[in-house]
Formats: C-alpha cells, structure tokens, sequence
C-alpha cells in the first residue's frame, strides 16, 4: 500500500523563474470524471518507451510492427476505466534502413510521426532522438499531427535555433499541464546526462537530471498542480530508481533507455521471459512515500497500464498494474497501415532485395556479442573503415589509415545473419547511423587511451566496445579500468586505465608493450565522426580530423561488392572474431619438473608450443628461488616456479 503524504509546498530554494514554462494542453482522449464525492481520482497511466523506428512488423523477432501497436494503444485508451493519460518515455526513432527511407522523402513527415500521431498527450526526449543531429529531432516533432509537445527539463535548446523555435512555439518543454477527468496533470521530462557523448544535441547543453526536476516539480507544485509524472530516459531502470530516492513531489516514474521488462505473473509482455522486477516497482521517496516506478521492453511490442488512485491531497493511494504485449495477432490500425506500412514496406523491400555479394559464414553482430568482445561482423565493419579511408585518403590530402576502430554500440543489427546472400539492406542494418568516416593522426599515449575507454565496461556490456582492424590488442579485464566522468567533458576522475597489455600494428610495429607506450610517431587512425567528436568519450576531441565524403554504410557495402569482390569468407572472418583482440585471463603458476622446455610446456598448458614466448615474456629476468633467472628459453631448470597465461 502506498502511504500517503502531506498536501506539497513549494521548495522555495529549487523555484527557478527561468526554467522553461508549463504547457496546457487538452488530453485527446475523452476520459472519465473523478469520484467527486469520496475526493478520491482514478488515474489510468498508458505507457511505452523505445519505439526506435521498429515500424515494420518482424515475427522472428518479435516486433509486431507500429500499426498494431497503434490499434492496441487505442483499444486501450477506449477502454480504461477512469481518466487516461498517455506518455512515452524516449528513443522514438532510431537510424535504420526505414528512418532512411522517411529521411529520403524531401520535406514530408517522418514516417515515425505519422504513426505515431494522435496516440500522445506527451512525449519524452531520448538519446536517440538526437543521433541525427538538431535538424532531424526537429523534423520529428514537426511532423505530428495534431502537435504533442515533447519534454526534458534538463535540456536547454537555445544554442540551437531550430530547437529553440520550437521550444518558443510550445513544442517543446520543460514540463507540460495536462488535464484529463477534470484534474490537472503534472508531467515533466528528463533525459541521460551523457547525451553529449552518446549522441549528436550538438550546441543543446545538458545539466544534471536531479535539480532539474526538483526545480520543475517545485513550479508545478506551486502552481497547484498535486499529480506529477516523470518520463525520463535514463538508460537503465536502475537509474530512475536510484533517483526517486533523493527525489520528493514526484507520484509515478516512467523510465526508459533500458528496454527492461517489469511484469507480474498472468502479464501478456513476452511472457515467456524473465522479468527484471514486478509491474509497478515501489520505491521510496527522499519523504518515505512510495513511488511507482515503471517502463517497458522497446520496438512496440509491449504497452504497461498502470491504474493510481489519488486521494484529495494528491497522494497516491493505490497503483496496480500490468505489462500488456502487443501480439501479431492484433489487427493492424488502418490510417497506419495505409500511410505508413504499406508505402514504407515496399520502399524497404527494393533495398533488402539488391544482393552485393555472398557470406561463406555466419555473420555475429548481436549486441551482448559486438560490445565484448571481436566478432567477424565488427571485424568486417573496422575493415571497411580502413580499406575504403584508404582508398580516399590521397584525394584528401592524408595518409592511408593503419589502423581503424568501429565501436560496437555503432553495431545495430542485433542478430546473427546466416550465411548466403548479402544485401544492401543488410549494411544498414549493420551500420544505420549518420556516421562519416574520417581519419586522423592520434598519438600513440592517446591510442593507448582510446583502448582503455574502450574494455572499461568489461566484464559488463558497453557501448564504447571497440571493434578493430590493421592491428591487435591484448587486455587484462581483472586490471583497474578507466574511470571517467560522462557528465564532465568526459574527464579522468581516477584511474586512467591499467588494462591494455599490447598493441600491435599489423605491420608488426608495436605500439604498446607490458602496458607502456613504446615511444614512436603517432597512429594514422580511421574512425568514424561520433566518436572523433568525443562520443563514448574517446578521447579524439582535440586531434585534427579529416572527414571523408562516404558514411560507415556506404563504406561497409563498396567494401563487401568491391574490395571483397562479393565474398566473404571464413578465412577472413572467422566465427571466433580471428583473435584481433584478447582479454588475458589471470596467470598461474608452474612448477618445472624434469624433461620440460618451454615449448612442452606451452603446448601442455596453452594448447600449442607456438605460444612458448609469451611464457617467456612473463618470466624473464624474474629471479628464482636459487638465485638464477630466466635469460635463454632454451634453458630453464627443475624446481622453478614459472608463471604462465590464464588464457
């Protein structure tokens, strides 16, 4: 049971007259009055987050496509018993082959807005509503009618004209009023602090989320308004929960970012997956009172529906819900499939059907996979960064790339594509992103750090994973990682990172040894612009880039049709990544006995005696119990204590 609290005042310390002003608006639904006489109001809550441009229906993996997320969300919304309100919390579209097709249709709507179109009585910003630039959010929110305003407290558009003159039209806001059953609803957006670096708001500023919603809710407060949602994207559920207890005044929490599944047994949600906690999470406030913190998996295929009921002073007395699957079963809305479905699905299937080549091999590019460790599809992708800057650099002026790294958050695919015919629609599933190739000369000390950047994660999954080619790298997971501050320029708060063990050129130029840069002239690196700009918090900010004119998609498809002559095969890309990066495990120890040489002992411990140098590498010059050391590994004596690879 939810406790209850005291009527709210004002926090007179967080009131900030600049924030951005409330917005009413009317809800679009027509909903039922509140119990008048008990004082009592029922509020149904219609909820989803991460719809990322999954308009089209995918019944191998689950998506049941926008126009029957749309008809369920109205069948809903007629259906809920009390007042409704409809929210989401972020990341409404995404880079893809169908955001592409929308992009390419001059100045008509994004077909990602006229899908959604009248579902809304508001909506949050994510970072994937910036990963094309101002320009493109712009065009998102513009493209909706009848217009819903779009929300962050946290953000400031001003540096951003086009932003800025929508925010001046009410578009977007800080918060929002709305009333529906004749009560007025508080809603104020939030989105990550580390937008900057993993999306492209350009001269949008981020601040911190907590003293901006505090300083939101204490206006909404003071204006009488006692029923306040919060749709942040946060990233991870955790995030939202971890902020509701230093927070007060806020009633429900939508979170988004995740794609975590809340739901209770008998819920339709993917029932046959594990869910991260039940449907709602209840999480106390910094007052004691208990929030409802909610959210939802992505891509349309889940809507949550979470009932409050309210007392008179606005405290919530009861909050039960569920966590509703939008199966392929539900009939298609049909505005929806008419203006959106059926022209977008055609336009995708010309692209999905130009074969450019053939794979030998089955080809991994699944997210837990690209963001721990080398797969032959991020092999694939760094390869095509290099080869084709390569092929470009003498028209630009700037040496052919040794080197390239793709980070494997820039991996979208998400899957396994079997082996057979390779398709142009294929590339844009792999690499969907407005991302530019570009090339520059990067010290070797900052090479070394892009690389700890790069494992810091590990053993967790991260984004800034780096996907390589023209060189490899071995790393020490069990080492400190670098520490940085997302929110901070991406500044090293601790450790710089203990992790990167060796690098090696391909040209057998080695460029960092038992974790020391080798002194030496700097790297030609291929990358792409995201993270030349500081996205991930690579640290390429401030060294000198030269873009090239073709996108990592384009680079992937010439590569695959041209340098590649259509085949792909499993010598080059093996299943396995072909070892172009290795995560050491601990060393153990071993006690030479008679007859053993370094070789017997590399094939015994390692599986081959070619590996016989790196147990030399570890023991050299390291004096034993007698007094000798390791000096020639051809001789080495019974009773020593050698230290050899985990791995």
């Amino acid at each position: 049971m939810f406790a209850s609290k005291p009527i709210r005042r004002p926090l007179a310390v967080l009131v900030v007259l600049t924030l951005l002003s409330g917005l009413w608006i009317a809800a679009p639904v027509a909903s039922q009055e509140g119990d008048s006489e008990s004082g009592e109001f029922t509020l149904v809550i219609l909820h989803n987050n991460d719809g990322e441009s999954k308009l089209l229906e995918d019944p191998d993996s689950g998506y049941p496509g926008a126009a029957r997320f749309a008809a369920a969300m109205k069948q809903l919304q007629s259906q809920a018993d009390g007042a409704v309100i409809t929210l989401t919390s972020g990341d409404n579209f995404l880079a893809s082959q169908e955001l592409g097709v929308s992009l390419a249709r001059g100045d008509a709507p994004l077909y990602d807005s006229v899908a959604l179109s009248g579902l809304y009585d508001a909506m949050a910003l994510g970072n994937h509503d910036f990963d094309l630039g101002p320009e493109v959010t712009a065009r998102f929110i513009e493209g909706f009618t009848p217009p819903v305003p779009f929300l962050s407290a946290n953000l400031d558009f001003s540096g951003e004209p086009v932003l800025s003159g929508l925010e001046e039209k009410g578009l977007l806001a800080a918060s929002v009023v709305i009333e529906t059953g004749g009560e007025r609803i508080g809603v104020i957006g939030a989105v990550t602090p580390w937008l900057a670096n993993i999306s492209s708001p350009r001269n949008v500023e981020v601040s911190a989320v907590l003293p901006a919603v505090a300083a939101e809710t204490a206006k909404l407060t003071a204006d009488g308004v006692d029923k306040i949602i919060l749709v942040s994207h946060l990233q991870d559920v955790a995030e939202e929960v971890a902020l509701v207890a230093e927070l007060s005044g806020v009633d429900v929490v939508i979170a988004g970012g995740g794609d975590d599944l809340l739901a209770n047994e008998g819920d339709t949600c993917m029932p046959d997956e594990e869910p991260a906690g039940p449907y709602p999470l209840r999480v106390a406030d910094a007052s004691g009172s208990e929030v409802p913190v909610i959210t939802a998996p992505g891509g349309y295929r889940c809507i949550g529906e979470l009932t409050v009921v309210f007392d008179s002073d606005g405290a919530i007395t009861s909050a039960q819900g569920r966590s509703v699957g939008v199966g392929l079963d539900v009939a298609a809305d049909p505005t929806v499939q008419t203006a959106v479905i059926e022209p977008l699905t055609a336009a995708v299937s010309a692209i999905d059907a130009h074969v450019i080549g053939t794979s030998e091999v089955d080809l991994d590019g699944r997210r837990s996979m690209v963001r721990t460790t080398d797969t032959n599809v991020g092999s694939l992708l760094a390869d095509a960064l290099r080869i084709r800057a390569s092929h470009l650099a003498a028209g630009f002026g700037v040496s052919p790339p040794a080197a390239a790294v793709s980070n494997g958050g820039g991996i979208r695919n998400d899957s396994v594509i079997p082996a057979g015919n390779f398709t142009t629609g294929m590339t844009w599933d792999i690499a969907p992103f407005n991302n530019y190739v570009v090339v520059g000369d990067v010290s070797r000390e900052t090479f070394r750090l892009l690389l700890e950047q790069a494992v810091s994660r590990v053993p967790g999954a991260g984004g800034q994973f780096a996907q390589v080619s023209g060189f490899t790298f071995e790393y020490d997971p069990s080492a400190a990682a670098q520490e940085v501050d997302r929110s901070a320029d991406c500044a090293i708060t601790g450790s710089p990172g203990e992790r990167v063990r060796n690098v090696t050129l391909s040209d057998g130029t080695v460029i960092v040894r038992d974790g020391s840069v080798v002194p030496g002239d700097p790297v030609t690196l291929a990358t792409v612009d995201f993270l030349a700009k500081g996205g991930d918090c690579y640290p390429l900010a401030e060294v000198e880039i030269t873009r090239l004119p073709v996108t990592y998609q384009q680079a992937l498809a010439d590569y695959v049709a041209q340098d590649l002559g259509g085949k792909i095969t499993t010598a080059a890309y093996p299943t396995d990544g072909g070892g172009r990066i290795t995560a050491l495990a601990p060393t153990r120890s071993y006690k030479v006995r008679s007859g053993d040489t370094l070789r017997s002992i590399a094939h015994s411990l390692l599986g081959s005696e070619l590996r016989w140098p790196e147990i030399f590498a570890l023991n050299e010059g390291k004096t034993q119990a007698d007094g000798r050391s390791l000096t020639n590994p051809d001789l080495i004596h019974i009773d020593w204590i050698l230290e050899v690879p985990g791995n």
